[in-house]
């Protein structure tokens, strides 16, 4: 039987359920609604408690979880263009503390989490990121693919690790790196 640290397969075989009814949902979506029924108001929480349970089975005192960069923003029609749009991130949450105030959203894609933000003093437009993952090729030919008229990132071999690198709008650059002993 399945349990709440089940809940990503839960989400999943929920979207392909749904998508037999003909009935879409983003993954983001089917993790939120996962999360209300185990009783929790959102998937943050779920994925903190999940992470506190693996923390505590391991019998280490210190659990750290997944550095989450803020990453700098000024257009959201350029950034969904871009996150969401070329790179296939899904949007978490958004927030704003009012009508035109900045954005703060947090989106995601395989685990990999940015919160992006149009805040001046939350990040320097700029900034360097570097992804470890694994599937680099399949990621480049996906990017390939959506033959976006701004970027035609290349595959560069750099001895121990794969390596693609893409500059969102605002100039923060996301490397992706597989290491080739994996």
């Amino acid at each position: 039987m399945r349990d709440y640290r089940d809940s990503k397969v839960m989400a999943k075989a929920m979207r392909e359920a749904l998508a037999e009814r003909d009935v879409t949902i983003t993954h983001s979506e089917a993790l939120e609604i996962v999360a209300r029924q185990f009783g929790l108001s959102n998937w943050n929480i779920m994925s903190a408690k999940i992470e506190e349970d693996l923390a505590a089975q391991s019998g280490e005192g210190i659990a750290l979880e997944q550095a989450v960069p803020i990453v700098r923003i000024f257009d959201v029609a350029k950034t969904s263009e871009f996150y969401l749009g070329y790179l296939g991130f899904t949007v978490d949450w958004e927030h704003r503390y009012g009508d035109n105030f900045p954005l703060y959203m947090q989106i995601s894609r395989s685990g990999l989490r940015l919160h992006l933000s149009e805040h001046a003093g939350d990040a320097t437009p700029g900034g360097n990121m570097c992804v470890y993952m694994t599937g680099i090729r399949d990621l480049h030919k996906e990017l390939q693919a959506q033959d976006y008229r701004y970027m035609k990132p290349g595959l560069q071999d750099e001895g121990d690790r794969l390596e693609l690198q893409v500059t969102d709008p605002f100039s923060n650059r996301i490397r992706f790196m597989e290491i080739k002993s994996r």
